[in-house]
């Protein structure tokens, strides 16, 4: 990567990713969603990492959703082809990863940040985040899934609460709403990921995976792909697939005993 706005760091079975411009909040550019897909994509084929931390770089702010200086000029096709499209590919291949993820809210998650946090499947936030959906403030809506993915989190009513509002609400609040699992002071949150991170690694990580596909199905997230990706590989172990493909070979038609 020329310029590392997404850093990634293996230690053992757990990957790091942290969002890497805290001098601009974190704030998202499409070379950032870029490298957010390369990073996914490099995880999901890694079968050493069994837990992702997602984290953003600095103090203030997790993520404070897009970059308005990026998408500002675009047209119309573009602002659909090249940033909300885009988003959703990226975010979607996020919250489809193989291995669990841990989001460590760091700071402020504000619209495309908030939608990024949620892509992770346990959300630990320090007790001085706020969170909110800003997009109608100018003129916009929330464009990553907010108002899909979020709706199965917390339900329409919440969802509506704060993409309508627009107001901020503090890491307690989200806790009751269950929008986050943990809220930690801030000197506490990385040790807590980790120590988590850790504790999963000592469970069958394939058990880990598939589980979390099946949770991820019921609630619509690429259930199609979970089912038949399931039934393929239970296929794959018996008796009839062997002589299937040993027919193939040799030419001569199967004879299957439904083992």
């Amino acid at each position: 990567m020329a310029e590392s706005l997404i850093q990634v760091e293996r230690d053992g079975a757990v990957a790091t990713v942290m969002l890497n411009r805290p001098s601009k909040l974190n704030s998202l550019t499409p070379a950032m969603l870029d490298q957010l897909e390369l990073a996914a994509r490099e995880l999901d084929a890694d079968t050493t990492v069994r837990v992702v931390i997602l984290l953003g770089g600095g103090e203030k702010s997790f993520c404070v959703g897009a970059d308005i200086n990026e998408w500002a000029a675009l047209q119309p096709l573009d602002m659909w082809r090249r940033w909300v499209r885009r988003g959703h590919q990226v975010f979607d291949q996020w919250a489809r990863l193989r291995q669990p993820v841990i989001t460590a809210i760091n700071g402020h998650a504000f619209g495309g940040g908030l939608e990024l946090a949620i892509t992770g499947d346990i959300r630990i936030a320090v007790d001085s985040a706020q969170f909110a959906l800003p997009e109608a403030s100018i003129a916009t809506c929330p464009g990553w899934s907010g108002t899909q993915r979020l709706v199965q989190l917390i339900g329409a009513s919440r969802a509506k609460y704060l993409a309508v509002s627009g107001m901020r609400q503090s890491a307690a609040e989200a806790l009751s709403a269950g929008l986050v699992h943990e809220v930690v002071h801030a000197s506490e949150l990385r040790s807590r990921a980790n120590g988590l991170a850790r504790e999963m690694t000592t469970k069958a990580p394939v058990s880990l995976q598939l589980t979390k596909q099946l949770i991820n199905a019921a609630a619509g997230e690429d259930a199609a792909a979970t089912l038949e990706a399931m039934a393929g590989a239970l296929a794959a172990t018996t008796q009839d697939a062997s002589e299937g493909i040993r027919s193939f070979q040799e030419k001569r038609a199967p004879s299957y005993a439904g083992l």
